[in-house]
């Protein structure tokens, strides 16, 4: 660290603690309340279609044989656990189809938050606009470490939720708690100890549980705080500490205290994903679906080939598993252009390993590109197809739908909703759930309580 970055870091965590505490949730505009609330509905119904995944599944089986204490729901699950173990529970349930929004700089900011604060919600009975007023600081939390470190995609050595995911569901679950800045410092200095989260396990059940250990520390920071429980004040700025690990090039502080000026949920926004795949792989559909318009039968297909960014983690030529497949260029590719969409369905074990998808994936090859930028909102993949009797479609993508600067259309995004909670709930059982979302800055403790009872 370099003497001008000693001199701004000087008590950094009091100022930002400071300034996390000042907002109350009455200061929040409409904007940022109306943004939070789009953002909070998208998790919650992915988190209900996530239930049934196997991941979510095998954890709420553990979880339910602890028999601990029955403070907040396990969504989709029908029983009730500590609040740290629902929001581990619920968090995984949310990102498990990698189907969240996705905040700029990258990572699953949702996740970690939403079910942080919906569990200590419960178990103070918050009413609705405190919970709001929790998540959009939690996710603002997320967004400005990851602004103020500035970091270079796929440098960052641990998943990103990880690691920022756990700093913004401590600040979620401490709005509710109503630390002061000095307990918030604790918090912080606790769960700065809890940050994991190791990217050789994308691809795995384990990845979903980043983000359940990130919601469930978070909750667990704030509670010991809330206690007296202690821990290094200085954490961001402290050697060895928060940012000498995890950001030490160039950590921008001014840019941490700016903490809400604006927010960041609101600029540059979050991406909503109608795909439930990895944010990069997104690009790779858009030119699939794009190119299979000019294609009468993809089984002709006998070439194709892709240029991507320099994204590692996305070149996967031969998943493992369906799951696996959320996060590769190749078969995401493979099955936007062979099936024309791309939805939960298309991630299960029995399409990755279907005849054609295994054929058209031996005549895939993917090129790249390093002139290409690896940020998402300025990336873009490109795609060719080389079919019987040697024509060539070509195709490239540089904005998916709900991308930074796209603005999302209403009717899609509710139909994703409706689609995400019907895989669980009836008709009426959907339109109140939506109803409820919708309104939810407006809702009492006791109306939290039933949206929750629905969700449960």
């Amino acid at each position: 660290m370099t003497e001008k970055s000693k001199s701004n870091a000087d008590g950094a965590t009091a100022a930002l603690t400071a300034r996390i505490c000042a907002i109350t949730a009455q200061s929040l505009d409409a904007e940022v309340i109306a943004v939070t609330k789009r953002l909070v509905a998208d998790g919650i119904a992915v988190a209900i279609a996530g239930a049934r995944e196997a991941a979510p599944t095998i954890a709420a089986e553990h979880i339910r044989a602890m028999g601990c204490s029955e403070q907040a729901s396990a969504w989709g699950f029908e029983f009730k656990t500590t609040a740290q173990n629902a929001a581990y529970l619920n968090a995984m349930s949310m990102h498990v189809l990698d189907f969240e929004p996705m905040s700029n700089p990258p990572t699953h900011a949702v996740s970690p938050t939403v079910p942080a604060a919906f569990a200590l919600g419960e178990l103070l009975q918050a009413d609705g606009r405190e919970i709001v007023a929790a998540c959009a600081k939690g996710f603002e939390m997320q967004g400005r470490i990851l602004y103020a470190a500035n970091i270079e995609r796929g440098k960052l050595k641990f998943h990103t939720p990880g690691v920022v995911g756990v700093m913004g569901a401590t600040v979620a679950a401490a709005h509710l708690l109503k630390l002061d800045a000095a307990q918030l410092a604790n918090a912080l200095g606790i769960a700065a100890s809890r940050c994991s989260g190791v990217s050789a396990n994308t691809g795995s059940m384990v990845k979903a549980t980043h983000c359940g250990n990130a919601a469930a520390s978070g909750v667990d920071a704030a509670l010991l705080a809330h206690r007296g429980f202690s821990a290094n004040p200085a954490i961001f700025e402290a050697r060895a500490g928060y940012v000498a690990t995890f950001f030490d090039a160039g950590f921008d502080y001014a840019a941490l205290l700016a903490f809400g000026k604006p927010y960041r949920c609101v600029d540059p926004g979050m991406a909503i994903k109608f795909y439930p795949s990895k944010y990069p792989t997104h690009y790779a559909i858009g030119a699939a679906l794009e190119l299979r318009k000019q294609i009468k039968d993809p089984t002709d297909i006998t070439a194709l080939r892709l240029v991507t960014p320099e994204i590692d983690d996305a070149d996967r030529p031969q998943p493992r598993s369906g799951l696996e497949g959320k996060f590769s260029f190749q078969y995401t590719a493979a099955i936007a252009l062979l099936d024309g969409e791309v939805g939960i369905g298309s991630f299960t074990d029995a399409r990755r390993f279907g005849a054609d998808v295994v054929a058209l994936l031996g005549r895939t090859t993917l090129t790249k590109d390093p002139n290409i930028p690896r940020d998402t909102r300025t990336m873009r993949v490109e795609m060719e197809a080389q079919m019987q009797g040697g024509t060539r479609h070509r195709a490239v993508c540089t904005q998916p739908p709900g991308a930074w600067g796209a603005p999302v259309e209403p009717a899609l995004h509710a139909r994703k909703l409706r689609d995400c909670l019907a895989i669980r709930l009836d008709s009426a059982g959907v339109d109140g759930v939506l109803e409820r979302l919708n309104g939810l800055d407006r809702l009492g403790a006791a109306e939290v309580a039933a949206l929750i009872a629905a969700l449960g």
